[in-house]
């Protein structure tokens, strides 16, 4: 089939896919984000419509503000101590913009990626790489 097609964006994380310590719920909520993406777009492709999942990673957000801030105090460190220790994880060696996953979703959003469903898409830089 060609032509126009809808596209729906479900938000997943990298933690559906490697679980963080202490946040199991998370971890199985998004993994279950994941799954559905993938059940929706078998079921939905017949009618024209992709499914597909953004996984972020690292995101500078206020929750990871938070994060980092509650990091700091467990470990007696800083927040910012907490991010440069992040960072060290992260090929590209810095925290994402929300400005990047958003970019993601404008693409699956678009015609461009009118050939792509049942994906679920890291944008971690390079900390989660996968197959």
């Amino acid at each position: 089939m060609t032509g126009k097609t809808a596209s729906i964006i479900n938000t997943a994380s990298r933690a559906g896919k490697v679980p963080p310590l202490l946040n199991g719920a998370y971890a199985v909520a998004k993994a279950g984000v994941i799954m559905l993406t993938k059940v929706m777009a078998k079921e939905l492709a017949g009618s024209g419509i992709r499914v597909n999942a953004v996984c972020p990673g690292q995101i500078r957000t206020d929750l990871e503000k938070w994060r980092f801030g509650l990091e700091a105090r467990f470990f007696g460190s800083t927040p910012e101590e907490r991010e440069q220790e992040m960072c060290k994880t992260i090929p590209l060696g810095r925290i994402g913009a929300a400005e990047e996953v958003a970019n993601l979703a404008v693409f699956l959003a678009s015609e461009a990626s009118s050939y792509m469903t049942g994906q679920a898409l890291n944008v971690s830089g390079g900390q989660l790489m996968e197959l």
